[in-house]
C-alpha cells in the first residue's frame, strides 16, 4: 500500500521519526496535548472494558451456575478443561481479528473509506469460513485433546457435554469478535457494549433454564450451559450484522452477499495476523503447561485455577481493553502520519495501564477469599485455599501486567506483530514453563510454585517492551505500511 497523503517520507520515518504536518494541518491536530490524549484514549478504552467484561461475565454465569448442580467439583473441572481446550483453538480467529483491526485502523485514519467496508465484507466472509472449520476440527480432536490435558473419567464427561455444543456455535462467537474489533478501528466502541450487554442478559436467560431446569427446560448441567451461551451468541452476531447493514455506524456497512474471497487481502491479514495467533498459542501453551502440572500434583487445583481464571479474566480486562484502544489510537494516528501523536497515545497508555492494574490488584490480595466464595466454593475447603492462592499471585504481578499490555497495544496497532511474538515466546518458553517446573517439583513448592512463574515472566516482558518502545521500528512499520 502507498502511504496515505500528508504522511512523512520514508526518509523522515527512517531519522528521527518526526512528522511534519501537512499545509492546513493546525499544531492542535498534529501534536495533540496530553489532556486530549487521556480523554480520547478513555473515551475509546471504557465501552471496550464494558465489552470484555460482559464477554468475562458470560463464562462467569457458566461457572456461577454449574457449580450449582450436583456433583458440581467434577463439573467444575470438567469446565476448566473445556475452557482452555476452547481458548486454544480461538487462536487462528485471534490471528485474523488482530490483522483486521491493524488494517482498518491504518485505512481509516487516511480516510480511506471504501477500502473499511471491503475489509469488513471480506473479514466476514473468512471469519464464516473460519469458524466452521474449527468446529469441525474441533469435535474431531475434543475428546483426545482434553485426555492429553490431564482429564480423568470423572472430568471427562463434563468436558465434552460442554466443549461438543460450544463448538458448534464457533461461528457466532467468532463474529461478535469481529464486529466489536471492526468497531474499535474505526473508534466507535459503543454499539459493540449494547450489543454485548444485550448477549449477556440473553446468556443469563437461557443458562438460567438450561443449566438448572427453570421455565420448564429440561436440567441439562454443562451441556445446557453451553446450549445457552451459542444461543445468546447467535442472537448478538445477527442483530449486530443487522445493525451494520442498515448503516447504524456511518461509513461502516455489511452487506449481505457473496463475494469472491480477495485472496490477495487474505494473504495480507495472515502475513500479519499469524504471529498474534502464534502469541495466542504460546500462552494457551503456557496455561496448558500449568494445567498439566497442576493435574499431576492435585486434580482439585485444576478446578481452583479454573475459578481463578474466571476473576483473572475480569481483573485484567481494564487493562487490556485499554491495550486494545491503544492500538486502535496508534493505528489511526501512524495511518495518518502522525508519528509525535502515536508515541503522545503509548506513554499516556502505559501510565493508565499501570494506575488502573495497581488499583485492581489491590482489591483482589485484599478481597481474594470473598471473591472466590461468589463462585460458592466454600471457605476452608481445599479448591478454596487453592483458588486464593492462584489469584494472590496474580495480584502481585498485575502491575508488571499493566506495562507490558500498554506494548503490546503499541505493537499491535503498528502491525509489528512479530516482535510480540518473539517477546511473549523467548518468555514463555526460557522463562515461565521451565521455572514452573522447576519450582514447583524440583524445588518442591507444588501448587505455589507452578503458579508463582506465571507473574514472574511479567518482568522480563515489561522491560523487553520498553526496549521495543525506544528502538521505534514500530513507528517505522506503521508509517511504511
Amino acid at each position: 500500500m502507498q502511504l496515505a497523503p500528508g504522511s512523512p517520507s520514508l526518509r523522515d520515518v527512517k531519522r528521527p521519526l518526526d512528522h511534519q504536518p501537512e499545509s492546513g494541518t493546525t499544531p492542535a491536530e498534529a501534536s495533540p496535548t496530553w489532556s486530549n490524549v487521556y480523554r480520547r484514549l478513555f473515551s475509546l478504552a471504557w465501552p471496550i472494558v464494558g465489552v470484555n467484561v460482559l464477554q468475562v461475565l458470560a463464562l462467569a454465569v457458566d461457572t456461577a451456575m454449574v457449580g450449582r448442580v450436583p456433583d458440581f467439583e467434577s463439573a467444575l473441572t470438567g469446565l476448566g478443561y473445556a475452557t482452555q481446550l476452547v481458548f486454544l483453538l480461538m487462536v487462528a480467529m485471534i490471528g485474523l481479528t488482530v490483522g483486521t483491526v491493524a488494517f482498518v485502523a491504518r485505512a481509516h485514519g487516511a480516510g480511506l473509506h471504501e477500502r473499511v467496508d471491503h475489509l469488513l465484507h471480506q473479514a466476514t466472509q473468512l471469519t464464516v469460513l473460519l469458524g466452521v472449520g474449527v468446529a469441525v476440527a474441533g469435535n474431531v480432536v475434543a475428546e483426545p485433546l482434553l485426555l492429553a490435558l490431564g482429564a480423568d473419567d470423572a472430568s471427562l464427561g463434563p468436558s465434552l457435554d460442554y466443549l461438543r455444543p460450544l463448538l458448534l456455535g464457533t461461528a457466532f462467537n467468532y463474529l461478535n469478535l469481529l464486529y466489536a474489533a471492526m468497531l474499535r478501528g474505526v473508534g466507535d466502541t459503543r454499539l459493540a457494549f449494547f450489543v454485548a450487554l444485550l448477549m449477556n442478559l440473553l446468556n443469563a436467560f437461557f443458562n438460567y433454564g438450561l443449566i438448572l431446569g427453570n421455565y420448564g427446560l429440561p436440567a441439562l448441567g454443562v451441556e445446557g450451559a453451553a446450549l445457552g451461551t451459542v444461543a445468546a451468541q447467535a442472537c448478538a452476531s445477527l442483530a449486530m450484522f443487522a445493525l451494520l447493514n442498515r448503516g447504524a455506524v456511518a461509513g461502516l456497512r455489511a452487506r449481505l452477499r457473496l463475494e469472491r474471497v480477495d485472496w490477495g487481502l487474505a494473504r495480507e491479514l495472515l502475513r500479519v495476523g499469524w504471529p498474534a495467533a502464534l502469541d495466542m498459542v504460546i500462552l494457551n501453551a503456557a496455561f496448558l503447561s500449568i494445567i498439566t502440572m497442576l493435574g499431576h500434583i492435585d486434580q482439585l487445583a485444576v478446578g481452583a485455577h479454573a475459578v481463578g481464571l474466571r476473576v483473572q479474566a475480569l481483573a485484567f480486562v481494564p487493562g487490556m481493553s485499554i491495550s486494545q484502544a491503544t492500538g486502535a489510537m496508534v493505528g489511526n494516528a501512524l495511518g495518518a502520519g502522525r508519528v509525535e501523536e502515536a508515541r503522545r497515545v503509548i506513554r499516556a497508555s502505559v501510565v493508565l495501564c499501570f494506575t488502573v492494574m495497581t488499583a485492581l490488584a489491590l482489591t483482589i490480595l485484599l478481597l481474594a477469599s470473598p471473591l472466590v466464595e461468589l463462585f460458592d466454593v466454600a471457605a476452608g475447603t481445599p479448591m478454596h485455599g487453592y483458588a486464593v492462592t492462584w489469584m494472590e499471585l496474580l495480584g502481585y504481578g498485575m502491575p508488571l501486567v499493566g506495562i507490558y499490555i500498554s506494548y503490546a497495544g503499541m505493537l499491535q496497532g503498528a502491525g509489528e506483530t512479530m516482535t510480540s511474538l518473539k517477546i511473549n515466546a523467548v518468555t514463555t518458553c526460557a522463562v515461565q514453563i521451565p521455572l514452573s517446573w522447576l519450582l514447583g517439583f524440583p524445588l518442591g513448592l507444588g501448587v505455589w510454585g507452578v503458579w508463582a512463574a506465571f507473574p514472574l515472566s511479567f518482568v522480563f516482558k515489561a522491560a523487553w517492551g520498553v526496549v521495543e518502545y525506544r528502538r521505534e521500528r514500530w513507528a517505522r512499520t506503521g508509517v511504511e505500511a
